[in-house]
């Protein structure tokens, strides 16, 4: 595994008190749940917050780089949130690409993945571009986690990300890791749920078609369809042993994430994203999580990182409720508002 310099975290600080915890409190402190009413579940582990500073995909896409400063500023955002009481939390570091040296950080990244997996950790990987993932699926393979095991892989996404082309880039790691999955014997089962269709290519629908693919369009995932998206996921968690989620953050409307590698004309309201990767942290299914292509340089007023943490923060308090088996809050009714959420 690389050696990796783990971030120093710090923010608001009210008094040492539990009720006063943030998230920089926790992050490499060895904690239990307060009260001692909660039982450890051998399900899972902690969460393993691991950083990919990656431009180098978004520059062979042809798009705007500064992702590679993401890692960073997620954190800052973060730090000061609440922390959920039962919220265990290490931080193991960064892997830096340098420009042309894609494929070996993708490489060092697979690493540290799959040694945080193997710890019993839920990895939570800050992009970088969507060229994260590939490094992400290598950590997932290298763990053991997929072995005998169907891998599902559900982005939230207004692109496919499925190209065809010779060189990698943040556009192609999907379809990539078809070919190794068929390669290997094994179903692509990716799902994808926020599809800009003025943003895909006929091309593209077609080659998500022939690799069995199914996706919802960012216009069919609004609030009034939110049953609708959550049946899409539960489906998906039925057919899958081991899954992998990963957000590209231009999945959110632009006035929501306008600090990203290409911004949404519509995008997908952030409460429903929050309530199905709520949905996601809350099967013991989940191995592995990347939240990508955040671009600080074209953030307004600290959006875009602000959007990314309440998503990470979402997912951690529902994968700690399960890792400690304490109760969590009510499912989403049946025709939600943003109050509900």
């Amino acid at each position: 595994m690389p050696e990796l310099t783990p971030a120093q975290w710090s923010g608001r600080d009210d008094g040492p008190e539990l009720e006063h915890r943030r998230w920089h409190h926790v992050i490499n402190a060895s904690m239990s749940p307060p009260g001692g009413a909660a039982r450890r579940t051998d399900r899972q582990g902690g969460l393993a917050v691991i950083g990919f500073q990656s431009d180098e995909g978004v520059r062979r896409n042809k798009g705007r780089p500064g992702a590679a400063d993401a890692p960073a500023a997620i954190r800052a955002a973060l730090a000061s949130l609440s922390a959920p009481d039962q919220l265990t939390a290490c931080d193991l570091g960064d892997v830096s690409v340098a420009q042309g040296t894609l494929e070996a950080g993708q490489e060092r990244l697979g690493h540290v993945v799959a040694a945080a997996i193997q710890a019993g950790h839920l990895p939570i990987v800050f992009g970088g571009g969507h060229e994260t993932a590939f490094g992400s699926y290598l950590g997932l393979v290298g763990s053991g986690a997929v072995d005998g095991k169907r891998l599902g892989i559900i982005n939230l996404d207004a692109h496919f990300d499925l190209r065809a082309d010779p060189i990698p880039s943040s556009g192609t790691p999907f379809r990539q890791i078809a070919e190794l999955e068929m390669a290997a014997g094994r179903d692509f089962t990716y799902r994808v749920l926020g599809i800009s269709e003025a943003n895909n290519t006929l091309e593209l629908f077609r080659t998500a078609s022939s690799l069995g693919v199914e996706h919802m369009l960012d216009e069919d995932c609004g609030s009034a369809a939110l049953p609708t998206v959550m049946a899409f996921v539960d489906r998906f968690l039925e057919i899958v042993d081991t899954v992998y989620l990963t957000i590209d953050l231009d999945v959110l409307p632009a006035h929501v994430a306008p600090g990203v590698s290409a911004p949404a004309s519509l995008g997908v309201p952030l409460e429903v994203i929050l309530a199905i990767c709520r949905q996601l942290a809350r099967s013991p299914k989940l191995a592995h999580v990347d939240i990508v292509e955040l671009n600080p340089r074209f953030d307004i007023d600290g959006r875009t990182p602000r959007a990314a943490a309440r998503l990470v923060h979402t997912i951690a308090t529902e994968h700690s409720a399960l890792m400690w088996d304490v109760p969590t809050r009510p499912s989403t009714s049946p025709q939600p508002g943003i109050e509900s959420l």
